[in-house]
Order: structure tokens, then sequence, then C-alpha cells
């Protein structure tokens, strides 16, 4: 996998939601998404795996697989837990290299900043930057 297949799996999200013209649809797949989300590990919802910044509790694990990194996570908000899922399914199963490279252009594209309140819209920014610092701290343990 490259940074490229981040940017075609961004591509694919950015075409599934322009399937919808009203947010309410948007939501609702959001909302789908995180229920489709694999359940968390009970092990893994521990204090060092909140996100901090979130206003709902975000637990997020990464582990390093055959030089790629798994992200598994799970959320008491429904949308929240949407918002997650589909970071994972982007940036799931990458190098760290490839994460710290990444440019998640989809957020904007979706207009998911937009369209999420103040608090949410710093969730996600948390989420992101953990997401890119559990990558970096690999990245640094492979050079």
């Amino acid at each position: 996998m490259s940074t490229s297949s981040i940017n075609a799996l961004q591509e694919e999200v950015i075409e599934e939601f322009s399937a919808f013209d009203d947010w309410m649809d948007k939501y609702q797949m959001l909302i789908d998404l995180g229920n489709e989300l694999p359940p968390l590990d009970a092990k893994y919802k521990v204090e060092s795996n909140l996100i901090e910044g979130c206003q709902s509790r975000v637990w997020l694990q990464c582990d390093l697989q055959d030089g790629l990194l798994v992200f598994t996570a799970d959320s008491d908000a429904l949308i929240t837990k949407g918002i997650i899922a589909l970071l994972i399914r982007v940036l799931s199963n990458h190098t760290p290299a490839e994460i710290v490279a990444s440019n998640l252009h989809f957020i904007d594209a979706i207009g998911l900043k937009d369209h999420l309140s103040p608090t949410r819209s710093n969730g996600l920014l948390s989420m992101v930057k953990q997401i890119k610092a559990y990558a970096l701290g690999y990245a640094a343990k492979q050079q």
C-alpha cells in the first residue's frame, strides 16, 4: 500500500458522501459506519487510549502488524464513532511513513468540518492528531 492508496480511499469516501445532498443523510451514513465498526476489545478501553480533546469518549488502539499500522476504536457517541470509523477506513493498514505523509483532503471535500459542532470539529482534529502521533512514533522507531 502507498499514500496513493490512502488517496484512493479518500476518493471513495468523497464519492460515497457526494451521493447525498442532505446532511441528515450524511449523518445517517456516519452513524451506519459507526455501527459497522467492530467492537473494541474491553482491554483497550483504558484511560491511555482515550483521545484528549474529544467531547465524547473515544478510545483508539494502534498496533503494528507486518509493518503496517492497524487502528481499532470505539466511542460512546454515534456520530463520533462514525467519524473515527471513517478515519480508520482511510488510514488503517498503511505504513507509519504513509500515514505521516498523508494529506487528509477528504475531510474538507465532504464538508465534514463545516457541518460539525465546534466541539466535534475539535474532536475530529484530535483524532487525526492522535493517529498521526502514533504513526510518527512508529516511524521514528523504524529508522
